[in-house]
């Protein structure tokens, strides 16, 4: 079973997500913020993590930044999930390492079919 770590700062976000992701079987995690999602992925070590870009503190952006620089993390797939969906934000994303940038509201199939191809 995969475990995927959701990082998103919104309640209804969080729920929208686990409830969906539930749906495909995986293990979920979730983070408020993303210095609390980079204290919990050394204990969980999830297979993939699905990223807000406007949190408290430091963006979605940067989180994926350290994520992707980091030796222990840096094969980890990130989902960016965000309402920044312009074009430039989903260029900017995969720039910080992202590999797959899923604009809000989320497609609930293009989440699955992302999520399978990533951790498969």
């Amino acid at each position: 079973m995969a475990k995927v770590l959701i990082v998103d700062d919104s309640s209804t976000e969080r729920k929208i997500l686990v409830t969906y992701l539930q749906e495909i079987g995986v293990s979920i995690t979730t983070a408020e913020s993303g210095e609390e999602a980079l204290d919990k992925i050394p204990q969980i070590n999830p297979d993939l993590i699905i990223l807000d870009v406007v949190l408290p503190g430091k963006s979605g952006f940067e989180i994926c930044r350290e994520i992707k620089s980091n030796d222990n993390t840096n094969k980890i797939p990130v989902i960016i999930c965000s309402t920044k969906g312009s074009e430039m934000d989903k260029f900017w994303g995969m720039k910080q390492g992202a590999d797959a940038y899923l604009p809000k509201p989320v497609n609930k199939d293009e989440l699955f079919s992302t999520v399978k191809k990533l951790t498969a």
